[in-house]
């Protein structure tokens, strides 16, 4: 799923590979030209490689740099792995949605989720009455 959300932020942002390496520069995570360009093939196309979740988390964290700026004062953002609701909430973030932008985009790809599900998926994942994100409603949510 890291490569699907990779290209489908690529076309959102109507960017070229330049533009990528700058948002893994923003998160200290450079990444050479040698490693992008498999990651953004799809899976039938030959030299396709798997991204490992960690670089998902990285361009995600520089993309946020990017948009929101980068506090010298606060402690760097978090690198995870495979948390669906990570990846959501920092496109959130990112983009400065509202839960209603939220409902509004699942709406729109025809995924049927109610206001009350979708601040769930929002809280932190320790907290008492957070939902774990499902693949497919991540998948959705980021390919809008």
């Amino acid at each position: 799923i890291s490569n699907d959300i990779l290209r489908s932020l690529r076309y959102t942002l109507k960017t070229n590979n330049s533009g990528l390496f700058v948002f893994f520069a923003l998160a200290d995570a450079p990444v050479s030209a040698e490693q992008l360009v498999p990651w953004l093939k799809k899976e039938t196309k030959r030299g396709f490689v798997r991204a490992p979740d960690i670089v998902l988390s990285n361009f995600l964290n520089g993309l946020i740099y990017d948009k929101r700026g980068k506090d010298a004062s606060a402690p760097p953002l978090a690198v995870e792995r495979r948390v669906n609701i990570t990846r959501a909430e920092k496109l959130r973030i990112a983009f400065s949605l509202k839960t209603d932008d939220i409902l509004a985009i699942l709406t729109q790809q025809k995924f049927r989720v109610s206001m009350p599900e979708i601040t769930a998926m929002m809280r932190a994942p320790d907290h008492k009455t957070s939902a774990n994100a499902a693949t497919s409603s991540c998948a959705t949510f980021c390919a809008d």
